[in-house]
């Protein structure tokens, strides 16, 4: 750790450097790059310093441990039994910092929530869903933003986009893509049977220009009148927007704003990310990198959580961890899953 240590405080420098230069204000692309890594890069130089620190602290009190004054060597081993733990807790958070980021994890992300199979009962446990992140962001201080909302026949919800904007959202998010199952008695059930639904979630780093590039030639844009809830301006202007990307078909459309250029624009964002998702995915074909299912496989093929409410159980399949905290979990306390599924990518990391 310490040569890994070492290397980023070098890094810092460098990255001080550049910054510095007048050449990088010009360019913004460059200019927020290297502020993203600057910032992870001083979180490193402060617990670098606390490390050694409490490193130095510790060496101390062991050595005053071993004192043959006997009030001495007491006082020591009571320094000893402070330092090991606040020490333990900043390695660990140390050791973290310095695995190697994924270049997007500092990112803004966009959010797709999508009812799954069961009907009105999968719309609804999609409008849990996404109740759920949306009070797990606020619980962070991040900002949602809608882009576009699809509600089903009982108040539940069909399709769900979101931007959440705040530092390290996709880093914490990413890990949420996947199917997620319910299991519960519908409200319209008579006989009380339990009911298995589904709602699909995709977690997308929100792209910027220099990442993919949309050449107008690429899009056919419709504009149409908007439709359902979203007060006096609905169904008055054909302010609602659909992009089709004609190479690869994908097709994204906006209603919830108020003018056709922001739906144009919100709309031009979702596209943007999904292009960059199937970029990356397809250069991690051409590698053959097979990763590992427990963690960050971004399949969102496979079940990744199931929320069972006759048990108050919460399962995530993969790194088996159950929690009996459903109601909890639904409100948005999500960060002992979120947290646990990092450490075990850092595991993985580790072993790599």
């Amino acid at each position: 750790m310490k040569a890994r240590l070492a290397a980023a405080l070098a890094r810092a420098g460098e990255v001080a450097q550049q910054l510095a230069d007048p050449a990088t204000a010009r360019d913004s692309a460059k200019l927020k790059t290297l502020g993203r890594e600057y910032a992870r890069l001083e979180r490193i130089r402060k617990l670098g310093a606390q490390y050694e620190k409490l490193v130095n602290e510790r060496e101390q009190a062991r050595d005053l441990a071993a004192d043959p004054d006997p009030q001495l060597a007491e006082l020591a081993q009571a320094d000893l039994e402070r330092v090991e733990p606040e020490l333990e807790v900043v390695e660990n958070a140390l050791r973290e910092l310095l695995i190697p980021p994924d270049p997007f994890d500092a990112r803004d992300t966009i959010v797709e929530i999508r009812a799954g199979t069961g009907g009105d009962e999968a719309a609804l446990f999609a409008a849990d869903v996404l109740r759920m992140y949306t009070r797990y962001a606020e619980r962070r201080g991040w900002t949602v933003d809608m882009v576009s909302v699809s509600e089903g026949n009982v108040g539940g919800v069909k399709e769900a986009i979101f931007t959440v904007r705040g530092d390290g959202a996709y880093g914490r998010l990413r890990y949420e893509s996947g199917v997620h199952r319910v299991q519960r008695v519908p409200a319209t059930e008579t006989q009380g049977r339990i009911h298995t639904s589904a709602a699909t979630v995709a977690v997308l780093p929100e792209a910027e220009e220099v990442d993919v590039r949309i050449e107008d030639k690429d899009l056919k844009i419709d504009v149409f009148r908007s439709s359902g809830p979203g007060g006096q301006s609905v169904n008055t202007t054909d302010s609602a927007v659909r992009i089709t990307h004609i190479p690869t078909g994908l097709v994204v459309q906006c209603q919830d704003q108020k003018s056709q250029l922001q739906n144009k624009l919100r709309a031009l964002e979702v596209l943007r990310a999904r292009l960059l998702d199937r970029l990356v995915a397809e250069q991690e074909a051409e590698r053959a990198r097979e990763r590992r299912a427990m963690v960050g496989t971004g399949d969102r093929s496979a079940k990744i959580r199931t929320y069972n409410f006759p048990q108050n159980r919460v399962t995530d399949h993969r790194i088996q961890l159950t929690l009996h905290q459903l109601e909890d979990v639904l409100s948005g306390e999500l960060d002992e899953i979120i947290d646990a599924l990092r450490l075990a990518k850092q595991a993985e990391h580790a072993t790599a």
